[in-house]
């Protein structure tokens, strides 16, 4: 469970700029720029990416998505195949302080590019440094679990696009995988989550909001009451389009071949079809032995929704985990006005109804 997912939308908004200028090498007032000094690292060249799988053979592969569109679902079921392994959330891209920030140094990039350094070829090692602590992470659990195919799920809420190109900067050769979830629905789960996990982030006026649902939930699911405030609303459809588009965009442009894109949706409607087309993807046997029966009975269970009917039952209880649609009965016909005047143009590309 990440930060991307428990943080109150402002806050999202915060660290999302701060951590863009951070990357781009500006600063937000001398003390960002005196505690994190930041510079540019050489992307991983292809003869470095063959030396790192003579030591590191297994294929990697990446999740994204934006906070509460099916990413924890989607890595349950991905690693239910006998060679697939997936984690959660190293944020090795996505959340701050980053990978690079093992690097990011100017004085560790000095002695990374020494000149009397032999060991170093005469480049900056940064990348390949990167590169063999994210493959000792995941492949030491994958080896763990007998698996020989491994990912990493984290939420790019925070970076969009750029955690793309921070990817594909040590891992150009990884599979992205993006998962994207009708955004109002996303929403609303987001805000659930932040009144289960997160009450003691909420603002006085969340907090108000959140101390009414509990007592009439009957008025908010039925779309009378809001669960919003006018600028969380807009913050969430704003941040939703943002991350969908963006990430789509550089993923496609930068990942050509190695990048797909999938709906939460379709996944529950679909999801042997989903999986196997997934499973293809990366490269593994779709109809390896014991891969359905594994994925049927993961499909049985929901873990996440269990642990928030025993964090806050008050509120969990009220509410039907995971299902596709519940913005129509939910969303006030505000909410719903204002997320498709945001939104509504990324709703459609995407094939959701406006």
């Amino acid at each position: 469970m990440s930060a991307s997912d428990n943080a109150p939308l402002g806050i999202i908004r915060r660290i999302r700029q701060a951590t863009r200028l951070v990357i781009s090498g500006k600063s937000m007032g001398n003390r960002l720029q005196d505690a994190r000094p930041w510079r540019d690292i050489p992307a991983i060249t292809p003869e470095e990416v063959a030396e790192a799988k003579l030591f590191f053979p297994m294929e990697k592969f990446f999740i994204f998505g934006h906070a509460r569109s099916g990413t924890t679902l989607l890595t349950r079921l991905v690693r239910t195949h006998p060679v697939v392994h997936c984690n959660y959330q190293a944020h090795f891209f996505t959340r701050p302080p980053l990978l690079q920030s093992l690097v990011a140094n100017p004085e560790i990039g000095a002695w990374l590019a020494r000149r009397s350094n032999r060991w170093n070829r005469g480049r900056d090692l940064s990348p390949v440094v990167l590169r063999a602590a994210s493959d000792f992470i995941m492949e030491r659990d994958a080896r763990r679990e007998g698996k020989c195919v491994v990912g990493d799920k984290s939420p790019n809420s925070l970076l969009d696009g750029e955690a793309v190109k921070l990817m594909v900067q040590i891992y150009p050769d990884a599979r992205l995988i993006f998962i994207v979830r009708d955004g109002r629905d996303a929403a609303i789960s987001h805000r659930f989550q932040a009144f289960i996990d997160n009450p003691h982030r909420l603002s006085k006026e969340d907090l108000r909001i959140r101390q009414d649902f509990a007592q009439h939930p009957e008025a908010y699911l039925s779309g009378k009451c809001s669960l919003f405030t006018d600028r969380g609303i807009r913050q969430a459809a704003e941040g939703w389009a943002h991350n969908v588009v963006e990430t789509h965009q550089v993923a496609l442009q930068l990942l050509p071949g190695h990048y797909l894109s999938l709906r939460y949706e379709d996944l529950l409607q679909r999801p042997q079809e989903e999986m196997t087309h997934l499973w293809f993807f990366l490269g593994v046997d779709p109809a390896a032995q014991g891969a359905t029966k594994a994925l049927e009975a993961e499909l049985a269970q929901n873990p996440d929704a269990d642990w928030q009917l025993q964090k806050a039952g008050d509120i969990a209880s009220a509410i039907q985990k995971g299902k596709s649609g519940s913005w129509q009965n939910i969303l006030t016909h505000r909410d719903k006005q204002v997320f498709d005047a945001i939104a509504g143009t990324t709703l459609q590309t995407w094939g959701y109804e406006r």
